[in-house]
């Protein structure tokens, strides 16, 4: 169990976030930290959640709480809180495949009303992040595997200053490079080849775009998000926003 605990230090940040505080007025939780760690224990190891060890306490029970947190949206809240000093002298933004497990196929609705389209690797969800210069998460959005990247950007850079964003040729469009110029920021974006005229872009400042590649190494670390068997996009969220939470509280 220690493999998947919070230091004291980490504790000490999350802990004032959480719901069911003894300051909280009603009925308080036995054990914030206990159920935090039993939740990364399930994202971590991407274990069915009857498969929660005892010593984290009744695994129906954790679950139950699991949801009304995710709910609550407590767990974004808890990300936007304690990952706010962003590096956003340059941003990185590109987006990862990940497998739909067939567990997470079945959400009331269907696959329409989530975030899980049909692509060359079979239901796929598609994760499309901006990570700030230091490598940590900004900000993130969920796509259907098949559709294009370009599609999730605009939600992403909207109300965010930085100086520069970095990505690759699949986000060479001509609305971004120009919003991009308009507000001043730098394009490091190479050219697509079919453009008649190709535009300069800064090769040697591209070379740092390897972040982002090292943050969906780091973030896949998490089986529970490497390969998706959350049926709902809140809940497979939540896994991430605990997850970059964990990496940046490092």
């Amino acid at each position: 169990m220690i493999r998947y605990s919070l230091t004291d230090a980490q504790w000490a940040k999350i802990e004032p976030l959480c719901q069911g505080k003894a300051s909280d007025a009603g009925r308080t939780a036995a054990d914030n930290r206990l159920f935090i760690e039993a939740v990364l224990w399930i994202v971590r190891t991407g274990s069915p959640w009857r498969d929660l060890p005892a010593a984290f306490g009744n695994w129906n029970s954790i679950h139950k709480r699991y949801r009304r947190w995710v709910l609550a949206d407590r767990f974004t809240h808890i990300f936007k809180t304690l990952c706010t000093d962003a590096d956003m002298e340059y941003i990185c933004i590109d987006g990862t495949i990940v497998k739909v497990h067939r567990h997470g196929q079945g959400a009331k609705g269907g696959l329409r009303n989530q975030a899980i389209g049909q692509s060359k690797g079979g239901m796929t969800t598609k994760i499309l992040v901006m990570t700030d210069a230091l490598c940590n998460l900004v900000d993130f959005t969920l796509l259907p595997g098949q559709r294009n990247d370009i599609c999730g950007v605009e939600p992403l850079i909207k109300d965010k200053e930085f100086d520069a964003l970095l990505a690759d040729k699949a986000f060479d469009a001509d609305w971004l490079v120009e919003e991009l110029t308009e507000r001043g920021s730098k394009v490091v974006i190479p050219p697509r080849r079919s453009r008649k005229h190709l535009r300069h872009f800064d090769k040697i400042m591209y070379r740092w775009r390897h972040l982002v590649e090292n943050f969906f190494c780091r973030l896949k670390e998490f089986k529970k998000i490497a390969m998706r068997s959350e049926k709902t996009d809140e809940s497979f969220s939540a896994n991430i926003y605990l997850a970059a939470t964990l990496l940046g509280l490092r």
